[in-house]
């Protein structure tokens, strides 16, 4: 292979805020650093959540995994944890995600392509067959849908005799951030977030261990916003949730607990792992003085972290592997909880094995062999990274005040801030990479005469129209009575106001399939549509 060689190519203007030559002591001018940072495990939580941070434990190394059927992706499950993976994280396909069944004429060609096809508690029961749930802790990326697949995840639960009360795991269920930037909704805001209050409520009594929303700042990044941007309105979300479940009469020390959220590991190091600290200490203000929360543990922001799946180049993928290297050692770095580090052929298709266990290996070194692990905020107390992180601060708070002149984050997603904000940073970065301002090494510079191909993971075919024909198969042997009654007592819990999800738990017993689940609901909600913003 021969290397185009380029000159004469601009610097990399990555960062979010304008970057000095050299940082001293008075870039920190009037930040109390002994009252507001010194400490771990102290507000604000700068420093992290734990006293010891990962001395005590690592972080929960899970990989994002799902594809095909559910026997495909049970093989997949049982390869990672063979090979260390700590935690599971369940990607859904996007007939899945938007409550249709497999064997609806909108899921045709999508069945199994991005994410596991779950289209009843069967699918689930082979999803997770011979791995133990009292033992695990499992991540479902699932938002529109989530009531509907935590019903299922408890079901079967509950049909292998696991104890529900212990539990562990997160659904994403952020639904406003897919308003924003991702757009796999389904119901209204107003109704989807009476969704997401019911299921705080629910978890509360009932899964007292399950962390019941992980408000997602990971897919505005991979949509083109700046650090700030994506701290200041995931923080906003967060906010409107906590308000919604008070508005709904729930006391916000008894649900902030198992408030978590979700963060992207770009690929500006020192600003990443500035955004991770700034983002703690701004969460723990927001519920200890705007929210008048009591217990310190509501006041503590925690959160799981991905790899920047929008760098990964399908050029030179290889190379894809340093990239998430570097992101994994700033979530690292900045106090993450749980990490996912991408594959690096992702740019071309889902992980092969091989792929996947390298970026497995990329967290294993990272935690025991680096020594990063080793004392709690090794950054705490560089003149650049204190400066940054109170700068990311400034900038997030700037953002948030906006949203609050507008009437919240609801409003500003409706009129349309939040959305344009994020365009325009994308935008702008497009034109930086155009005009060589910045490099992304492989595609703009640094090219190659000839690519060597890889090998790219392919979904069978056959497994979609398997999955057919076992939900037609399961439609036909189901009682009739029972599924029929399930179903209209979610329907009248939806227009009642009375809690869904022990009514969804039962519908999912009686052999009732997710798209039938998500259409009952949408009889009595409807569907959102995008507002054309002019």
């Amino acid at each position: 292979m021969v290397e185009k060689k380029k000159t004469g190519a601009g610097n990399v203007a990555t960062a979010s805020a304008d970057v000095k030559p050299v940082y001293t002591a008075a870039d920190l001018a009037g930040w109390d650093y002994e009252r507001d940072d010194n400490y771990p495990a102290q507000y604000p939580f700068t420093r992290g959540v734990q006293p010891t941070m990962y001395r005590g434990r690592l972080w929960t190394m899970r990989q994002y995994a799902g594809m095909g059927d559910a026997e495909e992706s049970n093989r997949r499950y049982k390869y990672l944890l063979a090979h260390g993976t700590s935690g599971l994280s369940v990607a859904f396909d996007l007939p899945t995600q938007i409550g249709m069944d497999s064997d609806h004429p909108m899921a045709l060609g999508e069945v199994g392509k991005v994410g596991v096809a779950i289209d009843s508690i069967e699918d689930m029961e082979r999803l997770f067959a011979g791995i133990d749930l009292d033992k695990i802790s499992t991540s479902m990326t699932i938002n529109a849908t989530a009531s509907i697949l935590l019903a299922l995840y408890i079901a079967v639960a509950k049909r292998k005799g696991n104890d529900v009360r212990k539990l562990s795991g997160t659904v994403q269920n952020d639904i406003l951030k897919e308003y924003i930037s991702r757009g796999t909704y389904i119901y209204p805001p107003q109704q989807a977030m009476r969704i997401i209050t019911d299921m705080f409520a629910y978890a509360n009594d009932n899964v007292p261990e399950w962390n019941t929303i992980s408000i997602s700042g990971y897919h505005m990044r991979e949509a083109g916003s700046t650090a700030a941007q994506e701290v200041a309105f995931t923080l906003g979300n967060g906010m409107a949730y906590v308000q919604c479940a008070i508005d709904a009469g729930m006391d916000i020390d008894k649900f902030a607990p198992r408030l978590s959220f979700f963060f992207n590991a770009h690929n500006n190091f020192l600003e990443e792992i500035s955004k991770f600290r700034a983002a703690r200490r701004m969460w723990a203000r927001i519920m200890r003085e705007h929210f008048k929360a009591k217990s310190p543990k509501s006041w503590m922001l925690r959160f799981h972290t991905q790899t920047a799946g929008s760098t990964l180049t399908a050029q030179q993928p290889e190379v894809n592997i340093v990239r998430t290297a570097i992101q994994a050692m700033s979530a690292v770095l900045g106090g993450t909880q749980s990490l996912h580090t991408n594959s690096y052929d992702e740019a071309l298709g889902l992980p092969t094995e091989d792929a996947a266990r390298v970026a497995l290996r990329t967290q294993q070194i990272i935690g025991y062999e680096s020594g990063a692990p080793q004392t709690v905020d090794p950054c705490a107390g560089s003149y650049f990274i204190e400066a940054q992180t109170n700068e990311i601060e400034k900038r997030a708070n700037e953002y948030l005040e906006k949203i609050d002149a507008l009437g919240g984050m609801l409003k500003a997603i409706e009129r349309g801030y939040v959305q344009q904000e994020i365009q325009s940073a994308a935008y702008e970065f497009q034109q930086a990479v155009d005009n060589k301002e910045a490099i992304v090494v492989g595609v703009n510079e640094f090219q190659l005469d000839d690519e060597k191909s890889i090998n790219i993971q392919r979904i069978d075919e056959a497994l979609e129209r398997n999955q057919v024909e076992r939900l037609r198969e399961l439609r036909g042997r189901r009682g009739a009575k029972a599924w029929a009654e399930s179903l209209a007592s979610v329907e009248a819990a939806a227009r009642s106001g009375e809690n869904l999800m022990p009514r969804i738990i039962d519908a999912v017993e009686s052999y009732a399939t997710v798209g039938e689940i998500a259409d009952t609901m949408r009889k009595v909600f409807g569907e959102h549509r995008e507002a054309v913003v002019l």
